[in-house]
């Protein structure tokens, strides 16, 4: 039997049974459950004999009632004793303002509508946009395929590390990067080039030279938006490692002109610029320029095309460089051809003597309307130790399209061995934007995505269209099976939208003789089939 101590119960009778009550309410939160019953039929015989009655249940409800509108109206106990709509325990730790709504389906208070939009600089892809996609990544496939180049992908997730570079290269500090749960430093790749390295780097002598790769993944830079330029984007990644000689740059320079031509564009409609950082290393070297400001410089020159030469004031005088040299060096750059450029360097010139092989070579190729010299192309990556080249809009609307070069002492950088090595880089923003300007961008209204469309008359032979659907796949035919009870007229339009050509309708009086009627929608011509030849009309309907 449970005691309450006198001292407990106040002067007055009510005072007295909410004192009681509140003891009640400590008293349950340190007690289990059976000495918290116990603990309430003695507190109601407790209260009950003050007032001189017998004990009952009302007399402890009637006192903690008068408790509750009294705690609701002065004490810090109110939360402890908060209706929970059902009489069963409520906590004072946490509260959730908002619990009723989303239980309920029913607010007080409307939510902020999400902003729909996705992160500036990116894109949704839609099922259409899907399609489109699809389309450019299978012609990026089929040209790698048919220049022998085999695909491999790496994580969008890699160490910063990769990527932080010196020689004031714009990459290091666009990236996406932060800090990881274990305190690493990481980022959103923003190309694949140094992915690859650390794969061939990981690779050891298990990668059999030459390697000829190709990868499409998606990249990640922090940058000013232009037209064709997102913060993200998917780029083709074709690299050849191991060759030294320029019949790779050769075999690269044939890849992409091959996949120009797939998507219907022409040597009138884009252009590759050519050079050759062994030009511009042999330039530097008669300004009295040091080899080891060579990249940082290169790096400069390149930003001369997108702005003027006092913007870049100060990195010239944090390299050394007199503003003299880099005038020198762009006047003699610009409009140069091979032989102005022999007479500069003379007839011994190794640069010279490599771009004049990739040029025979390319008439070998079939693809010299394609390509011109220019020595004031230079990229923008300190990595490039060679050929260079940059495929460009000739209407001059775009930016480049594509760009790439030879990077033989890219693995130096991270600690390996010098491997000759050389690719290009070739986004889906630009490309996308010149077809729709040329227009060659294929139409996906009403392209198909489904052959064949199956649907049940009733609910009865839902299980009949399931199993004729699936005799159908299993001939590598797509299938939609109407999930939902319709018209037929709403089937035959469902159809339509997908772009499907046959309609396959399951009937009562059809399908007790184990027959389907299947209509082409080409043809408007109709015919039954047994469920148990459909293999056969498949055969038929491919032309197998």
């Amino acid at each position: 039997m449970v005691r309450i101590s006198s001292s407990l119960l106040g002067p007055s009778p009510r005072c007295r049974h909410v004192s009681v009550a509140a003891f009640v309410t400590v008293a349950c939160f340190h007690m289990t459950v059976s000495a918290a019953l116990a603990l309430q039929r003695a507190t109601i015989a407790t209260a009950s004999s003050i007032r001189g009655a017998a004990p009952s249940n009302s007399a402890f409800t009637l006192s903690l009632t008068r408790f509750r509108r009294r705690a609701a109206a002065n004490g810090p106990l109110s939360r402890l004793f908060a209706s929970d709509g059902g009489g069963g325990r409520s906590s004072a730790a946490v509260t959730d303002p908002n619990l009723a709504s989303k239980t309920t389906g029913k607010s007080s208070q409307k939510n902020k509508k999400l902003d729909t939009n996705p992160p500036k600089g990116t894109r949704d892809f839609y099922p259409d946009d899907m399609l489109l996609r699809n389309y450019l990544f299978e012609k990026f496939r089929q040209a790698a395929n048919s220049h022998g180049f085999r695909e491999y992908d790496a994580p969008v997730l890699e160490s910063e590390d990769l990527y932080v570079r010196k020689a004031g290269e714009d990459v290091s500090a666009q990236l996406y990067g932060f800090e990881d749960k274990g305190g690493r430093r990481v980022s959103l790749r923003p190309e694949m080039t140094p992915s690859l390295a650390r794969m061939v780097m990981a690779g050891g002598k298990g990668i059999v030279m030459p390697l000829k790769w190709f990868s499409i993944p998606q990249c990640w830079r922090y940058e000013r938006m232009t037209r064709g330029r997102r913060r993200e984007h998917y780029q083709w990644n074709v690299d050849i490692w191991g060759i030294a000689g320029v019949e790779a740059e050769a075999e690269l320079l044939a890849t992409m002109v091959g996949l120009f031509e797939s998507l219907g564009i022409t040597a009138e409609d884009v252009g590759i610029r050519i050079n050759s950082r062994g030009v511009i290393k042999e330039v530097l070297a008669g300004f009295d320029v040091p080899e080891e400001k060579f990249a940082a410089t290169c790096v400069l020159v390149d930003k001369l095309d997108k702005m003027p030469i006092d913007a870049i004031q100060g990195d010239m005088e944090a390299l050394g460089l007199a503003r003299s040299v880099v005038e020198n060096l762009t006047s003699v750059l610009t409009d140069a051809s091979l032989d102005s450029m022999s007479s500069v360097l003379g007839p011994d010139s190794e640069a010279l003597t490599d771009l004049r092989r990739l040029f025979a070579l390319a008439e070998a190729y079939g693809i010299t309307e394609w390509l011109a010299f220019d020595a004031s192309v230079v990229r923008g990556l300190a990595y490039y130790t060679g050929t260079v080249f940059e495929a460009f809009d000739r209407k001059g609307e775009l930016r480049a399209i594509a760009g790439g070069g030879r990077y033989d002492r890219l693995l130096e950088t991270f600690g390996g061995e010098s491997t000759p090595a050389c690719g290009f880089g070739f986004g889906d923003a630009v490309i996308v934007e010149l077809m729709k300007e040329r227009g060659v961008l294929p139409s996906v209204e009403g392209q198909s995505v489904v052959d064949v469309v199956v649907f049940a008359l009733n609910d009865e032979l839902y299980g009949g269209a399931v199993k004729a659907a699936r005799e159908i796949r299993k001939q590598g035919m797509s299938v939609d099976v109407v999930l939902e009870k319709k018209k037929m007229k709403w089937a035959f339009k469902h159809a339509d939208r997908l772009g499907a050509k046959h309609v396959v309708v399951v009937a009562p009086d059809e399908w007790e003789r184990g027959e389907v009627s299947i209509k082409d929608l080409t043809k408007g011509e109709q015919i039954l089939v047994k469920v148990e030849k459909l293999e056969e009309w498949c055969h038929t309907v491919k032309g197998v």
